[in-house]
């Protein structure tokens, strides 16, 4: 009988454990109902993520998705369209909330690599008119999750939103790892979201916190994203306990990211040596590793169930591309034992057929 061994969870960075210095912060938070605005950690966590982006006001949120689906509220009409790339997380993984909740629409487009350029965005600007919705808004994703965690450099987002707001266009940056990218290129959080009108950024992703998001923004757009949180059931009362380890992963967190990043490639360059699988580990510069199991004798759900059997957690993001997502709680040592048992499982595979 095989020995049960540990998992090694590469499903998404949301799966790391609270540090026990985020339980003691929780445990000691002072508190106060956050509706009224009188939680002091909460306020702390606020200020604090403003000041990081260099931007007059934040506001604490349970979910990325809740902060994404209240930045479409707030800036875009019923009727209108957002622009964003075709694997936007907003797209693909948020139910349909843009049309439920905002009355937009989708107009997707696709790009080399998940990253949008101006020139792919002018083509489908829409004005006001009898034949189409009006563009709202255009959003980005940094990292662009759906494509291998790839980056947008800060020239690349400062082009767009200069000419976005020419064309009388607002910019959004879902920015849930956006630290990542900072650290990948090797800037400040700040600059690389300089220019977009208002972001949102992941504290339970890369940070490593249990719980939440930060939207970022102008005074009057925090006011008014306050007022779509209490209609979406985001008004959480006495959050400090939870914004106490979202302190902790905002001031601590984005040290361990180099250490992600490089077993990230690690990873990759270990399963593009898996006969059967496509990796392009020249592309990974963040913590997502996509594998193409196409010429593997799996289909994606295939394989992960078969890594599942073995103690290895992965995603199947598409029907033949496994996600791997490395993170704080996952060691080199964990990446070498993944390799190992992907290696087997697709060897396996080739035995059998």
């Amino acid at each position: 009988m095989r020995m049960k061994q540990a998992i090694i969870d590469l499903r998404s960075d949301t799966m790391t454990q609270p540090t026990d210095q985020m339980r003691r912060a929780m445990a000691e938070a002072k508190v106060g109902d956050d509706v009224y605005g009188e939680d002091p950690t909460v306020n702390e966590l606020q200020q604090r993520a403003a000041e990081i982006f260099e931007r007059p006001a934040a506001l604490f949120v349970p979910s990325g998705t809740m902060a994404n689906q209240i930045a479409m509220k707030v800036y875009v009409r019923p009727g209108q369209e957002v622009i964003c790339e075709e694997r936007a997380h907003i797209f693909n993984s948020e139910l349909g909330m843009m049309a439920a909740f905002a009355g937009c629409v989708v107009r997707p487009v696709h790009a080399p690599d998940g990253i949008l350029t101006w020139s792919l965005i002018s083509q489908q600007l829409r004005q006001p008119g009898a034949k189409y919705g009006s563009t709202g808004l255009i959003s980005l994703e940094n990292t662009a999750n759906f494509a291998g965690g790839t980056v947008y450099s800060p020239k690349a987002t400062e082009e767009i939103c200069k000419q976005a707001h020419t064309a009388g266009v607002p910019v959004f940056l879902d920015g849930a790892r956006i630290f990542n990218a900072a650290v990948a290129l090797g800037i400040g959080v700040a600059d690389l979201a300089r220019g977009c009108d208002s972001l949102m950024f992941s504290l339970s992703k890369g940070l490593g916190a249990p719980v939440g998001s930060v939207l970022v923004g102008k005074t009057d757009f925090i006011e008014e994203a306050r007022q779509v949180r209490k209609m979406l059931g985001g008004g959480m009362r006495q959050a400090g306990i939870l914004a106490a380890a979202g302190l902790v992963a905002l001031e601590h967190g984005p040290a361990n990211l180099p250490a992600d990043h490089e077993n990230a490639k690690f990873l990759a360059h270990g399963l593009a040596g898996v006969s059967g699988l496509q990796v392009d580990a020249a592309k990974v510069i963040t913590n997502i590793v996509l594998a193409e199991t196409t010429n593997s004798g799996f289909t994606a759900p295939d394989l992960v169930k078969r890594l599942a059997e073995r103690d290895v957690r992965a995603n199947a993001i598409m029907p033949n591309t496994v996600r791997f997502v490395t993170h704080r709680d996952v060691s080199r040592g964990d990446c070498e034992r993944a390799v190992q048992v992907v290696r087997e499982v697709v060897a396996a595979s080739y035995a059998t057929n």
